[in-house]
């Protein structure tokens, strides 16, 4: 992994090279209401809204699979008034995504545990992933309830299950690979973080072995397409030699 933080030029970005997954973690909301004299959730709820126009514009552009850290398995730590805002926001989004998915050829995916979830959420979630089986197109995944630690931790034990239960042998990669919740899914080429830290913070740990890691200091809520293409210009302009010298 490469960290880097930079500001390209806007406009360099290269429409039929893009990186085929791009993953974000969707930071800064909380300040940006701090910032701007609101309630924690409305930098939610803008938040939310800034994810969905950055869906529509990676759906747009060609990117394959965008995968948005929307909650993790530590901010259940948060104010309960507070989660249960983002869950709301959570059950409202799907909604409305439920009406446009066939239309905007969009399918969705979760990772995490949502089996914590609300029953209504639930039921959403499983709707989403039935529409989802019709159809090829852009692929967003949600994180809710995740952590990459707890996915390492479910896919060994899974994988270790199924070796005991055939008898023995050994555990390869293939086969760990496909009890994680990305199962069938390309790394990420391209992970952004906004909102000025740089870490990953439990965040597709396994997969991001070989991701470019972009940070930015721009809150997410305040995040637009052309912070999308500063940031794909500069994985273009990276060498990925995944361990070898050319």
């Amino acid at each position: 992994m490469k960290l880097f933080r930079s500001k390209p030029k806007a406009g360099a970005v290269n429409f039929t090279n893009l990186p085929r997954h791009i993953a974000i973690i969707m930071d800064g909301n909380g300040r940006w209401a701090q910032r701007n004299g609101l309630p924690r959730t409305a930098g939610h709820a803008a938040g939310a809204e800034t994810f969905r126009r950055v869906a529509t514009y990676c759906k747009d552009i060609g990117i394959e699979y965008l995968t948005v850290y929307a909650f993790s398995t530590e901010n259940w730590k948060r104010p309960a008034p507070e989660v249960q805002f983002i869950m709301r926001l959570l059950e409202k989004y799907l909604w409305e995504a439920i009406e446009k998915m066939e239309k905007d050829r969009v399918r969705m995916k979760f990772f995490g545990d949502v089996s914590i979830l609300s029953e209504e959420l639930q039921r959403l979630i499983e709707k989403t992933a039935e529409i989802s089986q019709r159809y090829e197109g852009c692929q967003v995944n949600i994180c809710v309830n995740y952590g990459g630690r707890d996915e390492i931790i479910r896919a060994a034990r899974l994988c270790a299950e199924e070796v005991l239960k055939d008898g023995g042998g050994k555990i390869g990669m293939e086969e760990f690979e496909k009890h994680l919740y990305s199962s069938g899914i390309p790394d990420p080429d391209l992970i952004i973080r906004p909102g000025g830290e740089q870490r990953l913070s439990n965040f597709l740990l396994y997969q991001s072995a070989y991701s470019e890691l972009y940070f930015t200091d721009t809150l997410w809520p305040d995040f637009t397409e052309r912070d999308i293409n500063k940031a794909i210009a500069e994985f273009q302009r990276r060498n990925r030699r995944y361990g070898d010298i050319k």
